[in-house]
């Protein structure tokens, strides 16, 4: 593929939920919900924040094989998840300023979510981050979705840069680990629902303290925070 040159800055991949977007407790209650509807009872909150970053399909496979029922789970979390979308999601703090400064330098950015394309776009539409993050690569855009590689190369792709020009930030295991295996640096975003200790173990190349700790990692990516 034709590689473009952006003069020493990185391109940066962002996940969606407990990146960018505080979707956690929409996310919880959706699939309280559908286990509900669908098999009368509940499962602990542990079970459902593991596998968050993973896509719908995954996460529900875990659960039973038949595929029909798969579907059926996913249909009623899309629901209810959109039902509820605007009125229990919020951005983290200094998001929509810190991406927007970084738009304004040029520096080259896309969305790698294993949320469905709708959903990706609901929480997008409340960032104010329409505009900016135009390249997505969503969870029904892929075959295998995070931890694998895939949906990395696709962004990368779709950018057209190489992985050793590009940084993935996400706040899950998922995001590290896929990250690392497309070849690309990664940060990791430690204000998500993940235990720190277990972002840690992973060994992300940069480890954040707050969205605005990107400023200083797009030029040549040597800021302070880089992991030795």
């Amino acid at each position: 593929m034709a590689h473009r040159v952006y003069a020493g800055t990185m391109a940066l991949l962002f996940d969606l939920d407990g990146t960018l977007l505080d979707s956690v407790t929409l996310i919880l209650a959706s699939f309280r919900h559908t286990h509900r509807v669908h098999f009368g009872t509940d499962r602990p909150d542990e079970f459902w924040l593991a596998g968050i970053g993973r896509t719908l399909r995954d996460r529900f496979a875990a659960i039973t094989d038949d595929e029909e029922q798969i579907e059926a789970l996913i249909a009623t979390y899309r629901e209810h998840n959109l039902a509820h979308h605007d009125a229990q999601v919020r951005p983290y703090p200094r998001v929509r300023e810190t991406l927007t400064s970084l738009a304004e330098r040029g520096v080259p950015m896309a969305l790698v979510t294993s949320k469905m394309r709708v959903g990706a776009e609901a929480g997008l539409r409340v960032l104010g981050l329409e505009s900016i993050l135009q390249i997505r690569v969503c969870g029904d855009d892929v075959a295998r979705g995070k931890p694998d590689p895939l949906p990395v190369r696709m962004a990368l792709e779709a950018l057209g840069v190489d992985p050793a020009e590009a940084i993935f930030v996400g706040d899950s295991p998922h995001d590290i680990e896929a990250g690392q295996r497309a070849g690309v640096r990664t940060a990791a975003a430690s204000w998500g629902p993940f235990d720190p200790a277990m972002l840690r173990a992973l060994q992300p190349t940069y480890w954040l303290r707050s969205i605005t700790d990107l400023e200083p990692l797009v030029d040549g990516a040597d800021g302070p925070r880089r992991r030795r």
